[in-house]
């Protein structure tokens, strides 16, 4: 609201304190709080007032349809997640919703083959892993060691 720093109200405080004098002071500052406070009031009911008003004369609809114009993309895009949430909601007993029963096994069944598979495939690697980690291991201990080099 107003653009006062730290400083400026110490100047602030400063000269009231020379004008206005240490035992009235308190009193003023109380004073001058409720003055702001009221005013802060006032500045809400004012704001809520105008809200209200809006609504009652569709202003919102209008605001809503400029918003809509200027930004088509958005607006789209809310339409969008709007059908997509009417979609969802469907009685489970219809066609409709036996059909999503059946998509939602079938897609359970899917997972779990696949869950399957790929924990299959890991222990196939890791024992072609543990092969040819022996293989090395028998091929190095059947290598020939060098000589030892004797000092003589």
């Amino acid at each position: 609201m107003f653009d006062i720093g730290m400083t400026e109200m110490l100047v602030i405080g400063v000269v009231a304190l020379i004008v206005v004098g240490p035992k009235d002071l308190p009193v003023l500052f109380r004073k001058a709080g409720e003055a702001v406070g009221k005013a802060k009031g006032m500045a809400r009911e004012f704001s809520r007032a105008m809200n209200d008003a809006a609504d009652q004369t569709g202003m919102n609809d209008v605001a809503k349809g400029l918003k809509t114009a200027t930004n088509p993309i958005n607006s789209a895009i809310d339409g969008v997640k709007n059908a997509a949430a009417d979609l969802s909601k469907f009685d489970p007993e219809s066609e409709t919703g036996k059909l999503a029963s059946e998509r939602a096994e079938q897609t359970k069944k899917i997972q779990a083959a696949t869950a399957r598979a790929a924990a299959d495939r890991k222990m196939k690697e890791a024992q072609d892993a543990q092969a040819a980690a022996a293989k090395l291991e028998a091929a190095r201990d059947a290598a020939p060691t060098p000589p030892a080099k004797s000092d003589t």
